[in-house]
């Protein structure tokens, strides 16, 4: 019989009582967490990523200087595929301040990094053995949009690759754009492509990105005015083209109130969203024949601030991570109709803000957002 082991990793902002980044052991049937260890050393890592390979985590440091450079960074990590715990291997600059966002790519090649407070991305090389190399591609977004407090410049919010590892998307908040590049695995570069960018409604803030399991739809949440944006997905070109935009937000609701994250039930039927102020999740059903949204209900986070949320491999349950009250609720997915039940087990981190897991199955090990 082979043995599973999940798990939990949890990015903060080390201010306060966050120490880095806490690993947790998540029981299957339950979902309840265990802490293993945390990982201290780092700023501010308050985004993660680990490689196709399962061998690695990667890990933002979202501050404005390093290394005498006004730049962030993002620091490597080796996963003990037995206790889950890291260790340290190096650190490189992103050459832009503020890096909120990274991933790697399916081939364990490079981590593409966004920089939110220097309005750019990045592409590093991994090495044989985990570690980063220097950027071998920078690009600077230019350009503003219409909220003069925070589209006064670009802000890129993250970067994701397409199912089929060819094209980079960039949504950035400050230009309300999405931008498109093609990943030139050669060189290590990212060269945009023909059609660079897709255009949001103005004052929309795109901020984070999540394809359909089929690969024909994507979808954007726009932070600033609280809403979905679905889009068909052309893979040989890498073009998008919007088909529909959706309030995350319930009608007659007038409080302050932003987006943050977005994912993709594995089943493919259904879209969550986390709203911070109305401080919930929510929860869209997909017309698989379309890739257009209808709203199935909202779920309150039980805390504040809920800035990022995973779901279990299964897609069993949901993990909401609530930022400003220092813990992560656990939800069970109602497999028919997507919608959440109540609280199950709150975990207590101070500062949570991006939340990953790591499945092991005996000698093989596979990792899920």
């Amino acid at each position: 019989m082979a043995h599973e082991q999940l798990f939990v990793y949890v990015g903060t902002y080390t201010r306060g009582d966050s120490e880095g980044i806490y690993v947790y052991r998540m029981e299957p049937s339950t979902g309840a967490l265990t802490h293993i260890s945390t990982t201290s050393g780092i700023v501010n890592p308050s985004f993660l990523a680990i490689d196709p390979g399962q061998h690695h985590l990667y890990a933002v440091s979202e501050i404005a200087d390093s290394g005498g450079q006004r730049s962030g960074g993002v620091s490597a990590f080796s996963i003990n595929p037995q206790t889950g715990e890291l260790a340290y291997l190096n650190q490189q600059v992103t050459r832009g301040a503020g890096p909120c966002h990274l991933s790697v790519d399916q081939t364990g090649q490079y981590v593409l990094v966004a920089n939110y407070g220097g309005g750019s991305v990045a592409i590093l090389p991994i090495k044989d053995d985990g570690r980063l190399g220097e950027a071998t591609d920078f690009i600077q977004h230019e350009g503003s949009s219409v909220n003069p407090q925070r589209q006064e410049g670009p802000h890129a919010h993250s970067i994701i690759l397409d199912p089929a590892n060819r094209y980079a998307f960039a949504p950035d908040l400050g230009l309300d754009k999405i931008l498109i590049y093609r990943l030139d695995f050669a060189e290590g570069k990212l060269v945009p492509n023909d059609e660079p960018w897709v255009q949001v409604h103005p004052g929309a803030g795109p901020r984070h990105f999540a394809f359909h399991p089929n690969g024909k739809y994507a979808y954007v949440i726009n932070e600033l005015d609280s809403t979905v944006t679905a889009f068909t997905y052309h893979a040989t070109d890498g073009i998008l083209r919007e088909i529909q935009t959706i309030s995350t937000l319930p009608e007659g609701f007038e409080g302050r109130s932003h987006c943050a994250d977005i994912h993709v039930h594995p089943s493919g039927k259904f879209v969550y969203g986390s709203n911070r102020g109305h401080d919930s999740i929510v929860i869209y059903s997909v017309d698989e024949e379309t890739g257009e949204l209808t709203c199935v209900g909202y779920e309150s986070t039980q805390g504040e601030n809920p800035r990022n949320f995973a779901l279990d491999p299964t897609g069993t349950f949901l993990f909401a991570a609530n930022q400003d009250t220092d813990n992560i609720v656990l939800f069970r997915i109602d497999p028919q109709t997507g919608e959440l039940t109540a609280p199950g087990h709150v975990t207590e981190v101070p500062t949570p803000v991006c939340v990953k897991m790591f499945l092991t199955v005996s000698s093989v090990a596979v990792a899920l957002a």
